[in-house]
């Protein structure tokens, strides 16, 4: 598979950061398309498919990027990498403020928008305002898969970042799939534009992926910084924003079940193509 891959996109870090981006992306559009076929899916399924996720993303913060960078550059600038990538997620959340958009199938903001359009004497500035933190939120929540990849590449170990790049984008499925979901329950339209929502959220992995290799390739002593970034940002989605939301829907045994397949793929993607 890595000398398909380089034969396809040659050798150089930032196209192959770039080609990584697309096929996440289009992991995502897959999931968020599913809603056209699947409108309704059970809670159960969603907490299960979304405990999946957590596991991936929990294994390759470890194994694809903590792990490696700590071999490349020690240990600190991989825990100052981290500990930076976990201050950005938290200034994010803080700045958006906080919303819950995956397994629920709710959008919710810590400020009432009703409580927001009295205060601004405008229902309408509201809604707009609830739709803007959407997008905002969703975002956010797929930078550090999109960088993650991208750092991949951008290591040069090919292999692992194909692992990386394979388990993000199994990962995203479900994710894509949730997203479309919680735009539909927030009233953002009919499940075209859920689909459409969830697409355009994924597409931000895409430059991401791209900077991620651009960044360490041109400047290497950030490597190790930036696969502690990724890493950091990523287990902060996982521990803030994903396990509380599966295990709030009632079905926290097959989100755990989840997660641990999650995490047994994972590693398996990892030691085959390592």
């Amino acid at each position: 598979m890595e000398d398909l891959f380089i034969r396809i996109t040659g050798d150089n870090a930032i196209v192959q950061g770039f080609a990584a981006g697309v096929v996440i992306a289009v992991l995502n559009l897959v999931g968020a398309l599913a809603i056209v076929v699947v409108p309704n899916p059970s809670k159960q399924l969603l907490s299960g498919a979304m405990g999946f996720s957590a596991g991936v993303m929990l294994a390759a913060s470890f194994t694809s990027l903590i792990l490696p960078g700590i071999e490349l550059g020690g240990l600190m600038p991989v825990v100052i990498g981290i500990a930076l990538g976990v201050l950005f997620l938290d200034r994010s959340d803080a700045w958006m403020p906080h919303a819950h958009i995956l397994v629920s199938g709710r959008f919710r903001r810590d400020q009432n928008p009703e409580s927001t359009a009295r205060a601004e004497g405008s229902v309408l500035s509201a809604r707009f305002s609830a739709l803007v933190l959407f997008i905002v939120a969703i975002t956010i929540h797929n930078m550090p898969e999109g960088l993650a990849v991208g750092v991949g590449f951008g290591s040069g170990e090919t292999a692992a970042a194909l692992s990386l790049m394979i388990a993000i984008g199994l990962q995203n499925i479900p994710e894509g799939l949730a997203v479309s979901i919680a735009a539909r329950n927030a009233g953002l339209g009919g499940r075209f534009y859920a689909a459409f929502v969830g697409i355009r959220a994924g597409l931000v992995e895409i430059p991401l992926a791209v900077l991620g290799a651009a960044a360490v390739t041109i400047a290497e002593p950030l490597l190790p910084y930036a696969m502690g970034f990724a890493a950091g940002a990523m287990l902060y989605v996982v521990s803030d924003e994903i396990i509380p939301e599966t295990h709030a829907s009632g079905f926290e045994r097959v989100a755990t079940f989840g997660t641990m397949i999650g995490l047994v793929v994972m590693l398996s993607l990892d030691v085959s193509l390592g």
